[in-house]
């Protein structure tokens, strides 16, 4: 991480990655293109944008899709969370300024058992110890952020925290008492406890106020629908004035929607979200879309160079149904 004055560069053939509080405040990575010829165009054009930035920190370039994994430890035992994985970009197909988080899925398709595994061995089980090691007596939840780079787990962050909006799919899929849960961890006998996760998927739409990231407007009236059984809303920028509920914040409120399937809890909370009121009213409209399943069927109208390749792979026929995760 860049210090003050400082900026962190992730470079690799591949390209390279921005990130320092002088350059982008510490919430914002800019991605490009260098090799070790261009070194010295990329330093300048660091020392352009912030005059501060005195050191750049080269590490490699992370490419592949991210998800957030999370561990409740006592110091020496843990429990595996629901993963989750969320979006923090205010614009469709991840673009545009960075957010506190827009929405959020759980489970995540590819997080399958020997991903999960590779998790645990690499990542979660090195981190316990390297703690104990180090004599940090840490008690709590620890929250990985991470990439599948080419079926591998790479670390990008720690936390010492649940995320946000993830905690919003994760904690109602967590079917344990939770005091219960931190009573073991306070008292170190969290080896008697095992994790029960809701089968069910869960989905989270934030509601936001119209220029948030940057300036908006506070006040706005809110009017709430009857959200019916198996959604949740969560408040975050909003207040009452007597009986009045009204917007208080950039990210106003979250939906969360339980159900068998994931499509079926984007579409309830989405549904949700289109009857909440409140004047300037934003959220993205393709939470979750790149993990959901697609079914190719024969009747549709395909590229046939992509069905030959499924079928040599698989050696299924044309009268199978074929899936595929979209990433």
């Amino acid at each position: 991480m860049g210090t003050d004055g400082a900026v962190g560069c992730a470079v690799g053939r591949e390209g390279a990655e921005l990130e320092g509080r002088g350059f982008l405040s510490g919430r914002e990575r800019l991605a490009v293109d260098v090799d070790d010829k261009h070194m010295g165009d990329l330093q300048k054009r660091v020392r352009k944008k912030n005059a501060a930035s005195e050191k750049v920190m080269i590490e490699k370039f992370l490419n592949g899709i991210e998800l957030s994994v999370f561990v409740l430890t006592d110091g020496k035992n843990y429990l595996i969370l629901p993963e989750a994985k969320d979006y923090k970009k205010i614009g469709e197909g991840e673009r545009g300024p960075n957010t506190g988080g827009m929405g959020a899925v759980s489970p995540v398709a590819f997080a399958n058992q020997t991903f999960m595994q590779k998790i645990e061995q690499q990542v979660i089980k090195p981190t316990i110890k390297g703690l104990a090691k180090e004599n940090i007596d840490y008690i709590g939840f620890i929250f990985f952020g991470l990439i599948n780079e080419n079926d591998n787990p790479k670390v990008i962050e720690y936390n010492c925290r649940m995320g946000d909006p993830e905690a919003e799919v994760v904690i109602p899929r967590i079917k344990n008492d939770l005091l219960e849960l931190f009573l073991a961890s306070a008292n170190q006998t969290l080896s008697n406890h095992k994790i029960e996760v809701d089968p069910h998927a869960a989905a989270t739409i934030f509601l936001a106020s119209k220029g948030y990231p940057e300036q908006y407007e506070k006040g706005k009236t809110i009017v709430l629908p009857d959200i019916g059984i198996g959604s949740i809303i969560f408040h975050a920028g909003s207040r009452l004035s007597g009986d009045t509920l009204l917007t208080n914040g950039g990210r106003v409120m979250a939906v969360t929607s339980m159900a068998d399937s994931l499509n079926e809890a984007l579409d309830k909370s989405y549904a949700i979200a289109e009857k909440i009121e409140f004047e300037g009213k934003y959220f993205r409209r393709a939470i979750g879309k790149d993990v959901l399943p697609i079914k190719i069927e024969k009747n549709l109208q395909v590229e046939e160079d992509i069905i030959k390749c499924i079928l040599n792979y698989s050696g299924l026929s044309f009268s199978v149904n074929i899936w595929l995760y979209c990433f």
